[in-house]
């Protein structure tokens, strides 16, 4: 898989921004079928930052409803991955 499939887009939330400035750890929604290696290759190699640790969890859709119509959104796989002391990545920085 190409490092542009692995990693689809970063996962901003407050916790993540949380754990961005204290524990060093980037949220990341990547494709269902990943795994953490093929994570750590894609994040070192698209951010150019030194990779310690990569735990990775699968998001269950919620269920919604719009008036009488139910429906589901779609499951998909998160990745928290964390940076080597020092790191960190500007994309993130100011959110």
């Amino acid at each position: 898989m190409d490092m542009y499939q692995v990693i689809k887009e970063p996962h901003i939330t407050e916790k993540g921004n949380t754990q961005k400035e204290l524990l060093n750890q980037i949220s990341l929604k990547v494709h269902k079928k990943a795994n953490k290696i093929e994570i750590r290759q894609a994040a070192e190699a698209l951010f150019k930052k030194k990779v310690l640790d990569v735990r990775t969890m699968n998001v269950r859709g919620k269920k919604r409803r719009v008036g009488r119509f139910a429906g589901k959104r779609s499951d998909w796989k998160k990745a928290i991955v964390t940076l080597a002391p020092g790191e960190s990545i500007e994309f993130f920085e100011g959110m």
